[in-house]
């Protein structure tokens, strides 16, 4: 049928089916099976479980610490606006020789103060925009964009979703993505039934996160699974490496030999999520910190112990 009479979501869909094309010759190391195993997205597409989160540092250290992740294993990178240094990751990945197809990369655009649908939807397509030009240098598209917050209101939500789409109808994103969102404000973007579903939400969430969630962490994970969303953690350690949190954990990890970083991103896939990691600036013993929290794929921990650290 002409192109007018597709539906927003159907476009969406056709676009979403970008063509990997390599821009490397080889990788580093081989791919260990923990980066390539994670979630089948609503579109299809593979999501690894274990991503690599950039944080707020120059593009030299983003470029450095991009390039030891790579080696130590990492496919799956979350390069924020918010991080600044976005031109420093896509450098890494240029200089790698990792074969495109091999990666996922998702940025991120921050439009969240924009006010009513036009001018969000502005703000967020320059959003996009300024994502591929920072990327430039090693990919001609993404395989997600993710709005960082939420709009101040539904029609502000509603006109940041639309730049996403258009995003996507362009061809220049493999699948679109939320952080921060309530259920509520899904339901804003899911209203529209011709709208493409978002494949992931971006949320506080691990061990210690019990008070955000009402003690019931399971629940945000439901309600977002049966709208078609798998949750990410972002800032997984956060809360888990202090205190009684982290003596439980690593009680637990003598079982397993594990440690009590190990642990906690164990029960955050253990209750069916995604993770991302942040990658500081200390160097120092970085591809040791980097490998432990990908060394989480060889075990699982008892419903018991996922209840008790539950609760915490």
């Amino acid at each position: 049928p002409p192109q007018a009479l597709l539906s927003r979501r159907e476009l969406a869909a056709a676009a979403l089916a970008v063509p990997a094309a390599a821009h490397g010759t080889a990788s580093l190391l081989p791919v260990p099976a923990s980066a390539q195993a994670g979630f089948k997205l609503n579109t299809g597409v593979n999501f690894p479980t274990a991503s690599f989160g950039l944080q707020i540092y120059d593009d030299k250290d983003a470029e450095e610490l991009t390039l030891v992740a790579l080696e130590c294993g990492y496919r799956n990178f979350f390069a924020s606006v918010l991080a600044r240094n976005q031109r420093g990751f896509a450098r890494a990945i240029q200089r790698s020789g990792v074969p495109r197809e091999e990666l996922f990369i998702c940025g991120s655009v921050l439009s969240n103060q924009a006010q009513g649908f036009d001018a969000a939807r502005k703000l967020s397509a320059r959003g996009c925009r300024e994502n591929l030009e920072a990327f430039a240098s090693a990919t001609d598209y993404v395989d997600m964009i993710m709005l960082d917050y939420p709009g101040p209101d539904d029609d502000s939500i509603r006109g940041q979703w639309a730049a996403l789409e258009e995003m996507a109808a362009q061809k220049t994103t493999r699948s679109l993505a939320v952080s921060n969102f309530s259920p509520r404000q899904l339901d804003v973007i899911l209203a529209d039934k011709s709208a493409t579903v978002p494949t992931v939400n971006q949320l506080p969430f691990g061990v210690g996160f019990a008070n955000i969630y009402d003690g019931n962490a399971a629940s945000i994970v439901a309600e977002n699974s049966k709208r078609g969303v798998v949750v990410q953690a972002w800032s997984p350690l956060q809360r888990a490496l202090r205190g009684n949190r982290k003596d439980a954990c690593a009680m637990i990890g003598q079982k397993y030999g594990k440690t009590a970083a190990q642990v906690a991103l164990r029960w955050i896939a253990d209750m069916g999520c995604s993770f991302t990691t942040a990658g500081t600036r200390k160097r120092d013993g970085a591809p040791a910190r980097f490998r432990e929290n990908l060394d989480i794929f060889d075990f699982k921990l008892t419903q018991e112990e996922i209840a008790a650290l539950t609760k915490l």
